[in-house]
């Protein structure tokens, strides 16, 4: 891959998605320009790796085939109003800001420029990130496959027209937390039956974690992994009882669906 990559913006997630790429070693640390206010998140990339840093956003944009922009939303525009003008048209801009619409970016850069929205999640932060992918109409086969390569180092890609992007906030983006949740629970249930908490977090986590690849590497359907546990007047149907009397996966469906309202609520759709 010969591309100048750029990033504008280097909290967790942005950090997050430049060091995975730098990891997986298909592309140099020459190739990357980079630039964020916080002189702290600079220093420390700066020396793991041996990065172009730049003194502006302007000069990001300037140098780079493709810039992620990974500041918080509320910058965005702020962000995409100074790049403006140092856009080449064959520049791919991807941005990884919630709720930021492609319309709401083409209206600050031009209609003409290349834009891919990116929604990851924090287990980027472990290169096990869910990223949904929208490419507007500027942007050919060609250039998707190579963000999507990029992206592919930090965990698994799906490329999904804008209007579903609110659904893989709620089962991606927010459910993280509602999975950190079960995990504790679980491990509040294990102190509770006596094993130590480090103890207890610990088979949570790898419970969690072994029944995600499990269902990913085996290609069966969820209900007929819960199956193969359920032995007939074992334990675990009766614990499988308990939550289907208090509305487990009800509850799940709500908070996720919530999620996805308030996603549409924050791009301005009804």
């Amino acid at each position: 891959m010969e591309q100048r990559i750029g990033f504008i913006g280097l909290g967790n997630m942005g950090s997050a998605i430049l060091q995975g790429i730098l990891a997986s070693e298909t592309v140099s640390a020459s190739q990357f320009y980079i630039y964020d206010v916080s002189s702290e998140a600079i220093e420390s990339l700066k020396q793991k790796y041996a990065l172009n840093v730049l003194e502006s956003a302007k000069e990001v944009a300037r140098e780079s085939d493709i810039v992620f922009i990974a500041v918080k939303p509320n910058n965005v525009n702020e962000v995409l109003t100074e790049i403006q003008k140092e856009l080449k048209k064959s520049t791919v801009v991807v941005s990884i800001a919630a709720g930021i619409t492609l319309k709401a970016i083409e209206a600050v850069i031009g209609y003409e420029q290349k834009v891919i929205r990116v929604m990851p999640n924090t287990p980027a932060l472990v290169n096990s990130a869910m990223c949904s992918m929208t490419p507007n109409t500027e942007v050919s086969p060609e250039e998707l496959l190579t963000v999507r390569a990029l992206l592919n180092c930090i965990g698994l890609t799906e490329v999904l027209p804008e209007y579903q992007v609110h659904a893989a906030t709620g089962v991606g983006g927010s459910a993280p937390a509602f999975v950190f949740m079960f995990i504790e629970a679980l491990a509040d249930a294990a102190v509770k039956g006596g094993m130590s908490r480090k103890q207890a977090y610990k088979f949570a986590a790898q419970t969690v974690m072994g029944s995600a690849k499990l269902m990913l590497e085996s290609d069966k359907h969820p209900g007929e992994l819960k199956d193969m546990v359920c032995s007939p007047s074992g334990t675990t149907i009766e614990g499988v009882q308990v939550l289907e009397e208090r509305a487990f996966r009800a509850a799940v469906m709500d908070a996720v669906e919530a999620c996805i309202n308030r996603s549409k609520n924050l791009s301005g759709e009804k």
